[in-house]
């Protein structure tokens, strides 16, 4: 994924909530500064200037008006893109704060339908038709309570800091005093998520008892004796030279005495709500139609994530013939091997052979960065545009790597000078084979995220919140297409390393059947489990985790063969439709142009693009 599809899942919750509102905001504290003028006084200006501005010259100004509000209002989402001035504070996640931003959302909108849309430029009515879908949507969701679910095993304050401060800038004395302005500020953060706790204990809205089984020691894990052996403080166990002794030995004191006097208080504080009172009072029920207005609330979540109008039934039978499709793949790559014996046999060798895995994590991380430097040289050949923003291959803390899937991608920033990283996990060494190392390479590095997303940064001439715009089924269905460039990129050579990238695609198959059993046909956990097993030879570790992603985070899942088939669609008709004339790196580079765009909008924008080449 760019994690969640991978940034931090502060930074993620906030790109999510791309014009500025919502319920699902970063876990946080922390009241914004006053501007000079108020936002509700800038918006209401701006549906008043009809006649003094041009309708375009009105929409720019209520992007960038819209922007600042963001980057105010989403301290975390500032830092990730390299927004100024914001590094010192957390958003401000209390009740009244999450409330007020619900009500907000009606202020741009505003300004959007003052709007004359058929005055503006075809790029302006693009622009115009994304923003205001966003916050329609967002205002849609607005009645359902996204932010009871505060902490899950895969995000949440136990997480969200740890990750974060790692990602803050880190080059100078002031750098380090928003570092620790912020840790000192995650009691108020921690209060904050005890009171969302509470409130969805209060609603009857809570993650499943069965998914939460780790969450204890995440949180017992940030807080060891040692301060500087906690993953809160690791920006101060290494300095970068330009900061003098004297400072760095004063910093490390604040730092220790921050640990000591705030953080590891609030933590142990956490720790006991959490084992004490919350977890003993969560669900059992692991299915969204058992939550209040459950049903509706999964419709809308299957809607956001896949951009399309498909219902959960349609996608559930689709996943079923996908299965059907793959699983006829993936036994003639077993014959073509030679093996004799059932699926559920070669699975089983797979799964277990030595052979097929790394016996230290320093070999695991090797081997991803030499599949990094296999496919970098062969990218010319599909594509015309390549961005600037560099990449890594690193390791997901051991903290949070239990929990953790695979694999993910965290963003990177040139206004940031921050490279994207592809995250990888070294927990159990033998639940990370070697033959699904180079599907997730593709996906998770290049020509997958870090591809699409780097590039989209980097678009010239669109609004910011453009740039930054994530539709999961565009983002992610591209990361699973990218798996599938690897042939055309001199992967899978060998017939263990090909049926890895049909395991690959096999597992997000299951996933539309996965998803949709659990939330809206009663499936149970084992049963999710069994089926898992019996179509894709991942481990019991990987199906474990990932049947609880599902379980916790509805609809997501879905996202990523919804859109690898749309993209996989229209570059056959480009090819079919254009004959001699199609080329692989212009349908690229056209379907990347955009940035990411819902899967409607990429569909009309690719028509009119073939028509114009025919």
């Amino acid at each position: 994924m760019p994690r969640a599809r991978r940034l931090a899942p502060a930074a993620v919750a906030a790109a999510a909530l791309l014009l500025g509102g919502g319920v699902a905001a970063p876990r946080a504290a922390a009241q914004r500064p006053a501007p000079a003028r108020s936002f509700h006084e800038r918006y209401a200006e701006l549906v008043a200037n009809g006649r003094r501005l041009s309708d375009s010259a009105r929409l720019h100004e209520l992007f960038r008006v819209n922007w600042e509000y963001r980057m105010t209002e989403f301290p975390e989402f500032a830092t990730y893109v390299g927004y100024p001035g914001q590094n010192d504070r957390w958003t401000d996640n209390s009740l009244a704060a999450i409330e007020r931003r619900k009500r907000e959302l009606d202020e741009p909108l505003a300004v959007v339908k003052a709007i004359r849309r058929e005055r503006l430029s075809a790029p302006d009515r693009l622009n115009y038709d994304l923003f205001r879908r966003r916050l329609e949507r967002e205002i849609e969701g607005n009645r359902f309570k996204d932010e009871d679910f505060a902490i899950t095993q895969r995000d949440g304050v136990q997480q969200d800091v740890a990750q974060f401060v790692v990602l803050m800038p880190a080059a100078s004395v002031p750098d380090y005093e928003n570092i620790l302005a912020r840790l000192n500020g995650v009691p108020a953060l921690v209060d904050q998520t005890i009171v969302l706790l509470g409130k969805g204990l209060d609603e009857g809205i809570t993650p499943p008892r069965v998914t939460l089984r780790d969450v204890a020691d995440q949180i017992r894990a940030l807080t060891p004796d040692d301060p500087f052996a906690s993953p809160l403080l690791r920006p101060f166990t290494e300095f970068p030279q330009a900061i003098p002794a004297s400072e760095r030995e004063r910093l490390r004191r604040a730092a220790a005495e921050a640990y000591s006097q705030r953080l590891a208080p609030a933590y142990r504080k956490l720790y006991d709500y959490f084992v004490g009172t919350y977890l003993p009072k969560t669900r059992e029920s692991i299915g969204m139609s058992a939550l209040p207005d459950g049903a509706a609330w999964y419709a809308y979540r299957v809607r956001q994530f896949t951009t399309t109008s498909l219902t959960p039934e349609q996608i559930h039978e689709l996943g079923l013939r996908e299965v059907k499709r793959i699983r006829a793949q993936m036994d003639s790559v077993i014959a073509s091997t030679g093996f004799k014996g059932s699926f559920a046999d070669f699975a089983r060798f797979l799964r277990t052979d030595p052979q097929f895995f790394y016996d230290d994590s320093a070999g695991l991380v090797r081997g991803y960065r030499d599949i990094a430097k296999r496919i970098d040289p062969g990218l010319v050949k599909l594509f015309g545009r390549l961005p600037r923003l560099p990449y890594g291959v690193t390791t997901i803390p051991s903290y949070m790597a239990k929990s953790q899937t695979t694999a993910y991608y965290q963003g990177g920033s040139l206004r940031a000078g921050r490279p994207g990283y592809f995250f990888v996990n070294t927990f159990d060494l033998k639940a990370r084979p070697k033959w699904e190392m180079e599907a997730l390479s593709l996906h998770e590095s290049v020509p997958g995220h870090h591809l699409q997303i780097a590039l989209a940064q980097e678009l010239e001439g669109l609004p910011d919140f453009r740039r930054y715009d994530s539709y999961t089924a565009f983002v992610e269905g591209w990361g699973l297409y990218a798996e599938g460039l690897g042939p055309e990129l001199g992967m899978y050579q060998d017939p263990y390393a090909k049926f890895g990238q049909l395991t690959y695609e096999m597992w997000r198959a299951v996933r539309l059947v996965l998803d949709t059993g659990i939330h809206t046909m009663g499936w149970t956990r084992q049963q999710a489990i069994d089926f898992f097993k019996d179509n894709a030879p991942k481990t019991e570790q990987d199906i474990t985790v990932e049947v609880d992603r599902y379980i916790v985070w509805p609809g997501q899942a879905l996202a990523y063969k919804i859109g690898q088939l749309k993209i996989k669609q229209l570059r056959d008709d480009a090819a079919a439709r254009l004959g001699p004339k199609f080329d692989i790196r212009a349908f690229h580079d056209e379907v990347l142009t955009n940035g990411a765009l819902p899967l409607d909008v990429l569909e009309a924008h690719m028509r009119d693009w073939i028509a114009a080449r025919q």
